[in-house]
């Protein structure tokens, strides 16, 4: 958990915990100081809002932060969506320290699958008996590797391939290859039927060295030892949005402050801004399988809508 995208994984944990103590909360995680403070590379971390002095102006602890608790509630309810109009199988790809099988409330009969590394998973089942956290859904964990071929897998896990199903990529893409990612969107493609979605995140990486350069990225990297710039995969993105679309699904972009504006608090845009080249994309899959293709049903040529 100390190294790499592990340590990500505790940054985002204690964005989710200031954001979790705020008056003001977007999402409400009460398991991520305990991550927090259970790895000694993050021990020392501020974990409540009036830990950080500088409040939002502190470009980390404030605006970053902000950030990841904007992302956490975006996602949550996306989730909680797709779960009120019956989809009962939800699949967290890159599930990281996040506790969304304990901390959201799921209708009856929900199963959240959990896909991770088994040390990020380990540690995470280990600091979680140590609360006594009680799971609000069924859950199942996978220890796999997402750059290879997990999705046989996740089949022999118990996934259902004929059930409609919510997956999730939060904060994932970003840090694997391009093979992997074509391969990650065309396993999901190949195990979702009709009435399934997905969310994940994207970036621009072709970043201006001026916004390289910005306050978050330094910040990360003097005050708390994580490049991100180095940790993100440096091959050109494929298009997934794109291939989606042409596989009959439905897709949306949209940026972090379209939904700064809609909850009315969250990051907002800045000169050199390392959050502008971020977008949040959803798809649903409205169609049916053909020879390893969707087809729409209900409209024809299904394109990418820019939001």
């Amino acid at each position: 958990m100390a190294e790499g995208v592990g340590r990500t994984a505790l940054l985002v944990a204690a964005a989710r915990a200031i954001e979790s103590h705020r008056p003001d909360a977007l999402a409400r995680d009460p398991f991520a100081e305990h991550f927090v403070r259970a790895a000694p590379a993050s021990a020392g971390w501020p974990v409540r809002p009036d830990q950080v002095p500088a409040g939002e102006a502190d470009p980390l602890w404030g605006r970053l932060a902000r950030y990841f608790g904007l992302r956490t509630r975006v996602l949550d309810d996306h989730l909680l969506r797709s779960a009120r109009r019956g989809v009962r199988q939800v699949v967290l790809l890159g599930a990281g320290l996040d506790c969304r099988a304990f901390r959201l409330d799921w209708p009856p009969g929900c199963v959240v699958h959990e896909v991770d590394t088994a040390e990020v998973l380990a540690f995470k089942q280990a600091v979680l008996d140590r609360t006594g956290a009680t799971p609000t859904a069924r859950r199942q964990i996978l220890a796999a590797d997402l750059r290879l071929d997990w999705g046989e897998a996740l089949l022999a896990a118990g996934f259902d391939p004929a059930a409609p199903t919510a997956w999730l990529a939060e904060g994932l893409l970003l840090y694997l290859p391009a093979a992997a990612e074509r391969h990650l969107i065309a396993t999901i493609n190949r195990l979702s039927p009709t009435g399934s979605s997905l969310a994940y995140e994207i970036k621009d990486i072709a970043e201006s060295p001026q916004v390289r350069a910005s306050p978050v990225y330094t910040a990360a990297r003097q005050r708390i030892g994580i490049d991100l710039l180095a940790l993100f995969d440096s091959e050109p993105r494929p298009d997934s949005a794109g291939v989606l679309a042409q596989r009959g699904w439905t897709v949306a972009l949209h940026t972090p402050y379209d939904f700064t504006a809609l909850h009315g608090r969250g990051p907002r845009p800045e000169p050199n801004d390392a959050l502008a080249a971020n977008r949040w994309v959803f798809a649903s899959a409205l169609g049916w399988h053909c020879g390893g293709q969707r087809r729409s049903t209900s409209i024809a040529g299904a394109s990418a809508a820019r939001t």
